[in-house]
Parts: structure tokens; C-alpha cells; sequence
């Protein structure tokens, strides 16, 4: 278990965030909750399922619920590029509401973007709590231009990194783009806080 997170926190920059201690539960063991990044899904086994899995045998009898955003595993990695942010977050929320074995509380992992989503969790839906957030190269002050994305969703960045060129704050890019709902441009930070759907509103930015 030690050596899966010093390999995660060399691999990218990690925020960690605690709350107010909560019960344990499952025989003592807090459940965990994990997002995944950018062109991932949640059971992919070369990622996302190979950490489930490797949680599961370090840490006997803990619940890890891998999060899916949609009905399967190709809507979920959709999702993550064209499903507005706040809609994935209120679905998450409830999701775990009605989840009753994170009932007494839940650590948090997010990957990429899923940390930063899950953050967005954290302060929008404090029940049932989340007592610990790591976010593992997460972009929670938004970003300004678009890395590639893993595997054989490149051709779906180039096309996002176009978009987000052209006019990332404009409604249209704004309410279909995931990514442009945390895009955080330098040069135009009124556009930002005036337009922006998700970063601004998380990061008490927002003029709206």
C-alpha cells in the first residue's frame, strides 16, 4: 500500500485534504472512493481496475466503489469529455447518498480531472462525509491548453484543443466541453469568473 502511493505521488503533484474524523466503518475499515481522469473509465484494467483490484488485496475487507459516470463503461469515458461537470457532480453525490455502505464516511481518490470533481464532491455534498481527499495531479486551478490524453482518445483531444482555441468561454463550448469548464485563462480572467460553468463557482471565483 505504502509503495502504490509514493508511486502516485512521484508520477504527478498531489493535493491532500482531510476533514473532521468520522466513523469507521466495514470491521474498521473506511471506504474508498475513486475518480478516474481524463479519457479513463472507471474498470479499465491497465488503471482504474488495476488500483481497485490492488486496493482490495493491500487492505483486507475495504469496499472501493471505482466510479462510473453513465450506464457503461464507453458512456463513462465519453462522459468525461462531453457531460457537463456540475450534472456528473450531482450524479456522483447522489450516487453516494444512496450508497449505505459509505453511510459513516469515505476516503476519496480522484485522478486528473477526477480529483479536482471529487473536490467539487467534497464541498457540495457533505453527506455521507468525506473524511479524506487525495488528488493525484489534479487541475484545481484550472488549465491553459490541453494535454494529450492517454490510449486512443488523442484523436478526441485534438478535436477538444481546437474547440477550446477557438472560444472556450462561449456558451456552446461552455455547456458540451468538460474541459473547457475548468479552463482558466491568464490573459482573460473577467471572461473566467464571468463565464466559466465550473471552476470559478468551486474556487469562489465566479461573478455569477
Amino acid at each position: 500500500m505504502a509503495a502504490v502511493l509514493l508511486a502516485l505521488t512521484l508520477a504527478a503533484p498531489v493535493l491532500l485534504v482531510t476533514s473532521g474524523p468520522v466513523p469507521d466503518t466495514n470491521n474498521g475499515t473506511v471506504p474508498l472512493v475513486l475518480w478516474h481522469g481524463m479519457g479513463d473509465s472507471c474498470c479499465n484494467p491497465l488503471s482504474m481496475g488495476s488500483i481497485k483490484k490492488m486496493m482490495e488485496e493491500e487492505i483486507p475487507e475495504i469496499y472501493v466503489l471505482s466510479l462510473m459516470i453513465g450506464k457503461n463503461v464507453v458512456e463513462d469515458t465519453e462522459n468525461g469529455f462531453f457531460l457537463d461537470v456540475n450534472t456528473q457532480v450531482s450524479m456522483v453525490c447522489s450516487q453516494l447518498a444512496q450508497d449505505a455502505r459509505l453511510q459513516g464516511g469515505y476516503n476519496a481518490m480522484g485522478f486528473s480531472q477526477g480529483g479536482q470533481f471529487l473536490r467539487a464532491v467534497a464541498q457540495r455534498c457533505p453527506s455521507p462525509p468525506m473524511r479524506t481527499l487525495i488528488s493525484v495531479g489534479g487541475q484545481h486551478q484550472g488549465v491553459y491548453g490541453l494535454p494529450r490524453c492517454p490510449g486512443e482518445s488523442s484523436h478526441i483531444c485534438d478535436m477538444i484543443r481546437e474547440a477550446l482555441n477557438r472560444g472556450a468561454y462561449s456558451d456552446l463550448v461552455q455547456k458540451h466541453l468538460v474541459q473547457a469548464q475548468y479552463w482558466h485563462d491568464p490573459l482573460n480572467d473577467d471572461l473566467y469568473k464571468q463565464h466559466s460553468l465550473f471552476l470559478a463557482d468551486i474556487n469562489q471565483d465566479s461573478w455569477r
